[in-house]
């Protein structure tokens, strides 16, 4: 089989439109529709219903679909192998981090390596840390930088390289501003705004708190939330590093919340020399 028709193929199925898989391979739509018909007459079979602008996958299609991606992932795989002997750092870097760490973290690190290894071409995307993890997993990233799940996946390698307390914050205008101390019953009495269900942010919250918490609104974006809980619409929980004066830390017994950031990689794929330098800089 053709490589670049699998990698439309893949492309097409993962996007479920062919003009952003044209826009993601850098081709013209007829030139992804010309690898599809190559490989729908070479397997002798449809791979795609189409209905108007709908498309979606055959029995076929789905049959090939988890071959085909473990085909180019096997393909990726060997050339960074390969390329690794050569002891150079260069090429393309895949990797994943979250807006919070971007902002917070990283900046002095890429800062650095940019200066240090010009000859890569990074590729850094701004997604959830939980949708990092997935990305990792089908190797369509190298690395992420994210906050760490709670458990250490069995499937993928963590590292810690930060700490991240974190603080229960209020509005300096908002009824627990006032109090020296907060009991937990009196703060689970006011809604709150927190990270989307799911993350692992908002099970670190919900865990520490062991308790149904009224969420009054949900976001990822921290600097949102910080927005929000200075306006007074709710109590949340945000990194020290992000605090100020328009926020007030409430003190609460027997609550103590942090978060771990680090790397996340997969240890069946073989890191390239870009990889593993943005790691031992990390």
């Amino acid at each position: 089989m053709d490589i670049s028709s699998l990698q439309a193929f893949v492309c097409v199925a993962e996007s479920g439109s062919f003009s952003r898989a044209s826009e993601q391979l850098y081709l013209t739509q007829p030139a992804v529709s010309k690898r599809i018909a190559a490989l729908e007459s070479e397997l002798n079979t449809a791979l795609f219903d189409r209905i108007g602008r709908h498309i979606s996958l055959t029995e076929s299609g789905q049959a090939l679909l988890p071959r085909a991606q473990r085909i180019l992932l096997e393909i990726e795989d060997s050339r960074r192998a390969i390329a690794n002997l050569s002891g150079q750092v260069g090429g393309r870097l895949n990797i994943a981090t979250s807006h919070h760490i971007g902002l917070h973290r990283l900046p002095p690190v890429l800062r650095r390596y940019t200066s240090t290894y010009p000859q890569v071409e990074l590729d850094l995307r701004f997604i959830a840390s939980e949708e990092a993890c997935r990305a990792i997993r089908q190797g369509e990233l190298e690395l992420g930088i994210i906050t760490l799940p709670l458990e250490s996946p069995t499937d993928l390698k963590t590292k810690k390289i930060w700490d991240d307390p974190l603080a229960l914050v209020s509005s300096t205008s908002h009824p627990l501003a006032a109090k020296k101390s907060v009991s937990l019953k009196q703060l689970l009495e006011h809604p709150a705004i927190l990270p989307n269900p799911g993350t692992y942010t908002r099970e670190i919250v919900e865990r520490a708190v062991g308790q149904a918490i009224s969420v009054r609104m949900s976001t990822n974006y921290l600097e949102t939330i910080k927005m929000l809980v200075s306006i007074g619409l709710g109590w949340s929980v945000l990194p020290k590093n992000m605090l100020d004066a328009e926020l007030k830390v409430l003190k609460v017994a027997k609550l103590d919340v942090s978060r771990k950031l680090g790397l996340v990689w997969h240890p069946g794929h073989t890191l390239s020399n870009a990889a593993q330098a943005m790691m031992d800089m990390l």
